[in-house]
C-alpha cells in the first residue's frame, strides 16, 4: 500500500458506487426500497469499519506487520463490497 490516504480515498469510491448503484435499484423499484435502504445503511456501517482497521494497525512500529495489515484490510474490503453487491443484485431480481 502507497498511501492511507489512497486507501481511504477508494474506500469511499467503493462505497459511493455502492450507494449510486442503490438509488438506481430504489428508483427503478420502489416497492423494495425498504430493503434498498437496509443495504445502504448497513454498507456505511462496512465504510466506518473499514476506517477504524486503517486508523488503527495492529502493531504501528513493526514494518512488516503494519504491510501485512494494510494487505489483509484491501482483501477484506474488496470481498465485503463484493458480497454487498450480491446482496442488491438478490434483492433486485
Amino acid at each position: 500500500m502507497a498511501n492511507l490516504r489512497i486507501l481511504k480515498k477508494e474506500i469511499d469510491y467503493r462505497l459511493e458506487e455502492f450507494v449510486f448503484d442503490c438509488e438506481m435499484a430504489a428508483f427503478v423499484q420502489p416497492n423494495k426500497e425498504e430493503k434498498i435502504v437496509e443495504l445502504m445503511q448497513k454498507s456505511v456501517e462496512l465504510r466506518n469499519a473499514l476506517y477504524h482497521k486503517a486508523m488503527n494497525p495492529a502493531e504501528p512500529k513493526n514494518r512488516s506487520l503494519v504491510k501485512k495489515h494494510y494487505a489483509a484490510l484491501r482483501r477484506d474490503m474488496i470481498e465485503s463490497f463484493a458480497a454487498m453487491f450480491a446482496d442488491l443484485s438478490a434483492v433486485c431480481e
